[in-house]
């Protein structure tokens, strides 16, 4: 009987869906809200009579959405333009969330709402909405303006500064405050977490799913990716952290990974039947009659949001170095809040810290909000067309003066070599040291929660705690001594660019060689103190230290050239998968084909085991963009493939076979004679 409650209930949910965003879709407005108002229509607060009678299994559902909807972002963030968009956007970033919590914060105390009740509220204004300005800026085909481009930075500043801030948001609703130093802690945990996970994750998951990929099942990569989403999700949950901070990671992971055209066009419609399921049952949360009881709440709220972030994004973008039209136009398509509002609220009534109102107040204004968006960002120029009329010439000018001066600045940052070398060891070593952290704080864990194999040995506290403490040392020691030859190459840079003959004279060799031996001893006395402080929640007694540090010490010696060579390898790994050419999103629209069937001509190419084609999937050839050949088959040892998919890999010895005019025949054949 309850299977078929549930297929009831899922059934409806899914029925009202479709036909709501049909007529949304008809209307040219966003499908989300459509969702939200399928949930509010068949919700238990909506007369005559409640559709839904199994509400916890459709929230069920729900949570599996916020997983798939945080896994798709996390698809969309992109660690190399994290890099691209520099320290401008986490400059307009910060500033407008920190400004909006504020902003947020003393609405709620204006209103009389608890301490947390408007802390929240401060948080879910303070992130705008990644799908709903993506689609939105492709709706009005502006996704190649420099503002959109701006845009997309602080919308991946924003995601990152949201995972931080949902962290510190459970620290607080699980404490009921939260001091510097526990601010701190939470920072420092939740860096170690995401560093040591991107770290490995890189390594290991792009290989994975390249492998995976080769047997040419749609069926396996799918399984594999849901199963790397929901267990990351679930390794999230297990250490403290909310599933959708998982979700979120190991979809920027996957997104590194050269299938991830494929990955996107496989998850999309599973993502798309649980998002829908995730923000109906937002809608099934909504009281209409609560809303007209906090009516100015949401009028308030909805102003605050549009003016202050507007404002804020405007300051921010232009206080990074854009100029005040650019900074203006970027704020005024940010003048919304979404799903990591949603989640964020979501998170206030899972704890038990939030008042219910909150919840439906902060969904009112998205809707809003969400419908103003399009209008906003039709109106910028007007607008900022406006503002440059109306304001002050002398403040124009000195804006524009101000904007001169910072590009000017950023023009002149051209480090010397020495200065480009040292930072790249210290932000290595910062690197080992996190992940040494991430290894005793893996080890900790297992020390206070063994699994059941391992707690069933019948091993003595102090034996595990021994055993753990060897573990995470060996473990460690790649790091150790990657750190280590850091410290001895970063002593000998010293010596020879600070100790100059002018200054030290006939004893510039003397005084060059003490200092390049000073530098590593300092560097690995303050390494061994770091290990120390990682090592006192595992420190056996002293005997067992002396007898353990004994057998490190031989297996340091025994093993020092391999354990370079790891470190040497996974390093050259991780900088390929980060530097190697973005992977495309989506297989290139198909090239016009001659109007007569007797100008193409079919030829066949044998790939070198030289040629730069080979490794490379057909997407990532480019050849149709590029020279308007085709290829529709490939005979590789005796099989033949017809009219091979974008995410077929060409292999040393296939021989291809091309379709074209005989122009872009012969510029195809150039193109897979080029030798890598």
């Amino acid at each position: 009987m309850h299977a078929i409650t549930f297929l009831q209930d899922l059934a409806v949910v899914m029925i009202v869906a479709g036909l709501v965003t049909v007529v949304f879709h008809r209307f040219k407005q966003p499908v989300v809200l459509g969702y939200i108002i399928a949930g509010v229509i068949i919700g238990p607060h909506t007369p005559p009579a409640p559709f839904i009678h199994d509400e916890a299994a459709i929230r069920t559902l729900a949570e599996l959405g916020v997983i798939l909807l945080m896994f798709s972002l996390g698809l969309e963030f992109s660690l190399r333009k994290l890099r691209q968009v520099g320290g401008t956007a986490f400059i307009a970033a910060f500033l407008e969330i920190l400004l909006m919590i504020w902003v947020g914060y003393e609405i709620g105390r204006g209103f009389g709402w608890s301490t947390m009740d408007s802390l929240f509220l401060g948080a879910m204004l303070s992130i705008s909405s990644t799908t709903i300005i993506v689609k939105a800026l492709a709706g009005l085909g502006k996704t190649k303006e420099r503002f959109a481009e701006l845009i997309f930075g602080i919308l991946i500043i924003e995601d990152m500064l949201a995972i931080v801030m949902i962290a510190l948001l459970s620290a607080i609703a699980m404490t009921g405050t939260l001091s510097l130093g526990a601010v701190g802690l939470t920072v420092g945990k939740l860096a170690v977490f995401l560093v040591a996970a991107l770290v490995v994750g890189l390594l290991a998951v792009p290989r994975l799913l390249g492998y995976v990929a080769r047997f040419k099942s749609n069926e396996m990569l799918l399984i594999t990716v849901l199963a790397l989403c929901f267990g990351f999700s679930l390794l999230a949950a297990k250490l403290g952290y909310s599933v959708a901070l998982g979700a979120f990671i190991i979809g920027a992971v996957v997104a590194e990974a050269r299938e991830i055209g494929r990955i996107e066009v496989l998850t999309e419609p599973v993502r798309d039947m649980f998002s829908a399921i995730f923000f109906v049952a937002i809608g099934l949360l909504i009281d209409p009659k609560m809303l007209l009881a906090h009516w100015r709440p949401v009028l308030v709220v909805t102003l605050a949001v549009v003016v202050g972030k507007v404002v804020t994004c405007a300051f921010g973008a232009f206080v990074g170095g854009h100029d005040s039209r650019t900074a203006l136009r970027a704020g005024l398509g940010l003048a919304q809040i979404g799903e990591f509002s949603f989640i964020i609220a979501s998170l206030g009534l899972t704890l038990n810290v939030t008042s219910e109102f909150l919840y439906p107040i902060g969904v009112a204004v998205s809707a809003i909000t969400t419908l103003l968006t399009p209008y906003l960002i039709q109106s910028a120029d007007g607008l900022v067309n406006g503002f440059g009329r109306l304001a002050p010439r002398s403040l124009v000018n000195a804006l524009a003066l101000y904007t001169r001066w910072v590009g000017q600045l950023g023009a002149q940052r051209h480090p010397s070599l020495s200065t480009a070398l040292t930072r790249r060891w210290f932000g290595q070593m910062a690197l080992n040291a996190v992940l040494m952290a991430a290894v005793f704080a893996v080890a900790v864990f297992v020390g206070q929660r063994p699994p059941g194999w391992l707690a069933n040995r019948g091993l003595a506290e102090e034996d595990l705690r021994a055993a753990l403490w060897l573990g995470a040392v060996v473990l460690s020691l790649p790091m150790l001594i990657a750190t280590f030859r850091k410290l001895q190459a970063l002593g000998l840079l010293v010596a020879e660019t600070k100790v100059t003959p002018a200054a030290a004279g006939e004893r510039t060799a003397a005084i060059r060689a003490i200092v390049a031996q000073l530098v590593p001893i300092a560097g690995t006395a303050a390494l061994g103190l770091y290990v120390l402080v990682l090592s006192s929640a595992l420190l056996p007694p002293f005997k067992i230290v002396v007898v353990m540090l004994v057998v490190v010490g031989l297996i340091t010696w025994l093993l020092w050239r391999s354990l370079i060579k790891v470190y040497s390898k996974a390093q050259v790994a991780l900088q390929e998968t980060l530097t190697q050419a973005p992977p495309p999103r989506h297989a290139h629209a198909p090239a016009a084909l001659p109007s007569l069937l007797r100008e193409a001509d079919l030829e066949s190419v044998t790939i070198a085991a030289g040629s730069s084609a080979a490794g490379k999937l057909i997407r990532e050839l480019q050849l149709r963009t590029q020279t308007g050949a085709s290829i529709v088959g490939i005979d590789r040892n005796g099989a033949s493939l017809v009219n091979p998919g974008p995410d077929e890999e060409l292999q040393a010895g296939d021989q291809v076979l091309l379709l074209g005019t005989r122009a872009q025949l012969d510029s195809a054949k150039a193109a897979f004679s080029t030798q890598a």
